[in-house]
């Protein structure tokens, strides 16, 4: 007899619950789950971006559409999130149906959930709320990026409004545009965006060039425009302190089928190719923004003495031993962990400040660093904090005691105490000298009066 059919009715719901998490839960081999909500201002839009919703069913994700004001919409159920991802292709709309909103998606991120989102020249009001919490700021409704120098000559209506952007404008982060860097131009045609240059979470993925600005391109320009040159953000990414991730264009066009599969004809002997770079692109952005690439996991620590395998026996080490740190990390890339490899992972020895940073050798995803251990003794942590664009960030924290030297571990006679030393046995010598000089000296006895 199956075990179920002992359990009550409310056994059997919490049995199945479990069941149905563990299943949609990430497994060791997949750092995120695959369901993804795709919200679009219409169902057309899976049509006219067919291309890249296919790019995401042969990755393995498991794809929901719905229009972004469906009175069904619902990504929390008993207090678990029904979805890893969340795409907004609804650049229109107003307010979002069911109990989905700005604060629903703030939690969703802050859950470690991955948001992709695209705008146009007409982006609502939710979105710019969107942008907001995640550091950026998009322009006003109406204005598009616009640049006399740099637009398609066959697809721009005469208001410069379709440009064409160089891959060299991408960030220098392979993990985030992946082979898009060194590849065709790009086509876009909507907003800009600015970014708070102060906050570190912030990428700015892709920006326009130095000739482009933001404005109304029926309208005079009567005041400064909102974003000018390379100050004009196109793509803008965030990675939080949790590494969820957020990616938001302001361009919807650029994930549609038009833009992937056009020639790019760049105006006044600009940048021309057969095919644009998009398609290549939002590939890469969907990989990134999902944790299909650049995350990083540490697969083990160890740290221990010189010609020794582990950590002391005892639990403790002793100031001034030689000490080796190892620790091996691995990167999510092409659906595995694989070894990673890199040459400025650094170690810090850490109490309150380091007292102790090095950088560590490695060599297939292991790195090893040697040093001595200070002349302090305290609680102290070996630590690796890597924090690098594009990846996830690393923390490892490893506590340990460190003791000063045992009664019969000092040295017999200590070089730098000789002439304390020689002044105590100088002493000794001299107290004998006189000990004696005083003992055996006898004055002559003194002549009397009578003599």
């Amino acid at each position: 007899m199956f075990p179920i059919a002992n359990m009550n009715s409310a056994s059997i719901i919490v049995f199945l619950v479990s069941v149905a998490v563990l299943a949609s839960s990430p497994s060791a081999a997949d750092p995120t789950g695959k369901r993804v909500l795709a919200l679009l201002d219409s169902l057309a839009i899976r049509e006219t971006h067919s291309i890249f919703f296919k790019t995401l069913a042969d990755s393995g994700f498991s794809v929901t559409f719905k229009s972004a004001d469906d009175p069904s919409i619902n990504v929390k159920k008993y207090g678990s999130f029904l979805y890893d991802h969340l795409i907004l292709f609804s650049p229109s709309v107003e307010e979002f149906g069911g109990t989905l909103s700005v604060d629903g998606i703030a939690e969703f991120v802050d859950g470690g959930g991955n948001v992709l989102v695209a705008g146009s020249s007409n982006t609502g009001d939710v979105l710019r709320e969107i942008a907001s919490e995640c550091g950026f700021e998009a322009d006003e409704e109406g204005n598009s990026v616009i640049d006399h120098l740099n637009f398609d000559e066959e697809k721009d209506e005469g208001k410069h409004t379709s440009l064409v952007v160089d891959s060299a404008n991408l960030i220098k982060a392979v993990p985030v545009v992946g082979r898009a860097k060194d590849g065709a131009p790009l086509l876009y045609r909507g907003t800009g965006l600015i970014v708070d240059h102060e906050n570190p979470l912030v990428l700015e993925v892709l920006t326009a060039s130095p000739s482009a600005y933001s404005h109304h391109p029926d309208e005079p320009v009567t005041e400064y425009p909102h974003a000018t040159g390379k100050n004009t953000v196109l793509i803008a990414g965030l990675q939080a302190r949790n590494n969820a991730r957020v990616i938001f264009s302001g361009s919807l066009d650029f994930f549609s089928d038009e833009f992937f599969t056009s020639s790019v004809r760049g105006a006044n002997g600009g940048k021309r190719s057969e095919r644009s770079g998009n398609q290549v692109l939002a590939a890469a952005l969907a990989e990134w923004c999902f944790k299909q690439t650049g995350v990083l996991r540490v697969k083990s620590v160890n740290h221990h003495r010189v010609g020794e395998a582990g950590p002391p026996a005892e639990g403790v080490y002793t100031i001034m031993e030689d000490a080796v740190y190892e620790i091996n990390i691995e990167e999510y890339r092409a659906g595995k962990w694989t070894a990673y490899e890199a040459d400025d992972v650094q170690m810090d020895f850490h109490r309150i400040d380091p007292f102790v940073r090095l950088t560590l050798k490695g060599s297939k995803g292991k790195f090893e660093g040697r040093f001595k251990i200070p002349d302090v003794y305290g609680v102290f942590q070996f630590k690796v904090d890597y924090t690098r664009p594009g990846l996830t960030r690393l923390v490892s924290t490893t506590q340990f005691s460190v003791r000063p030297l045992r009664h019969d571990q000092y040295e017999r006679f200590i070089p730098s105490a000789y002439p304390y030393y020689a002044s105590a046995f100088s002493m000794m010598f001299g107290v004998v000298i006189f000990s004696v000089v005083f003992l055996h000296y006898k004055e002559s006895s003194a002549k009397s009066k009578t003599e």
